[in-house]
């Protein structure tokens, strides 16, 4: 397996080494500069060559915020997860840097953990992303004869294997399949399985999270239950219908990328989705029903 790359872009010459050193200990492959003239160069001229970017938000030539704008016009596939690295945490400046596509934020000064725990959960999302979306490019041209299907699906496994088949059919299937896992995956932890958002905090900071999974479904409450999928082909758009069993959530809360979520290791799939990989998405009544829809 090839190491994860990173991209450190830091102005401060002494954070930039302890930032690499700390990174490349870790067994990332880092590549460290200290401008943003510089990281757009290195984005630039390799596309793909980075997972992760950690990003200063001041920086005098080129700040993160426009290298983030820069980056949201390019194709999904080659952009890398981003972490704003700031010392600015008024809401504002966070609601700024989410709305320009950084999902993570460090507040400096952060500790050696901190930086490792984020790092690693943006390289995940980064990783199991192209993982998908390499198998999505292996689409078959027969999925586009499909009008109407319904699937069920019991375990995160099944969810993914089954959002790679389905994205098959829409007309940007490498857009459409990060939306559908995480709306799955939704469906399957915190609705059948009754996880909640600080249960997957805790679970994931200690690294618990596919044993509680596993756990969680081979309990006799948990034996029966089943998330579906509903695939319709309508004029001029594709509607995906995601149910499940639990009793709902507090779905509005998660529509948008608050500003204290931003330095969590999760919690961004739903706005992400809304705001990223459909045109349309829409809630029915406690939230255990969920409309996705793209245009075509």
């Amino acid at each position: 397996m090839e190491p994860t790359r990173v991209l450190v872009v830091e102005d401060d010459p002494i954070n930039l080494d302890a930032l690499v050193e700390n990174l490349q200990f870790d067994g990332y492959e880092t590549v460290g500069v200290s401008s943003g003239t510089e990281a757009w160069q290195a984005i630039a001229g390799h596309p793909e060559t980075f997972d992760v970017i950690l990003l200063d938000r001041v920086m005098p030539d080129m700040d993160g915020i426009e290298i983030l704008r820069r980056l949201q016009a390019r194709p999904a596939s080659t952009r890398a997860s981003v972490i704003m690295q700031t010392s600015l945490s008024s809401d504002s400046d966070i609601v700024e840097g989410l709305r320009a596509g950084a999902y993570y934020y460090l507040t400096k000064p952060f500790t050696s953990q901190a930086l490792l725990a984020i790092v690693g959960a943006a390289a995940r999302d980064r990783l199991g992303y192209r993982k998908l979306q390499l198998d999505v490019q292996q689409a078959a041209k027969a999925l586009a004869c499909l009008t109407h299907a319904q699937f069920v699906f019991r375990t995160p496994e099944q969810a993914f294997d089954l959002a790679t088949l389905i994205a098959k059919a829409t007309p940007k299937p490498e857009r459409t399949v990060g939306g559908l896992s995480e709306l799955m995956l939704n469906a399957i932890e915190h609705g059948n399985l009754g996880i909640t958002y600080a249960g997957k905090s805790k679970l994931l900071a200690e690294d618990r999270w596919k044993e509680e999974i596993d756990h969680r479904l081979a309990l006799p409450e948990h034996a029966a239950k089943v998330a579906r999928i509903s695939f319709e082909r309508q004029e001029g758009a594709i509607q995906f219908l995601i149910e499940d069993e639990g009793p709902g959530f507090r779905w509005q809360d998660y529509l948008e990328l608050s500003p204290e979520r931003a330095f969590h290791l999760h919690g961004r799939g739903i706005a992400m989705s809304r705001q990223v990989w459909f045109d349309h998405l829409e809630y029915l009544g406690s939230g255990s029903k969920v409309i996705a829809r793209i245009l075509t």
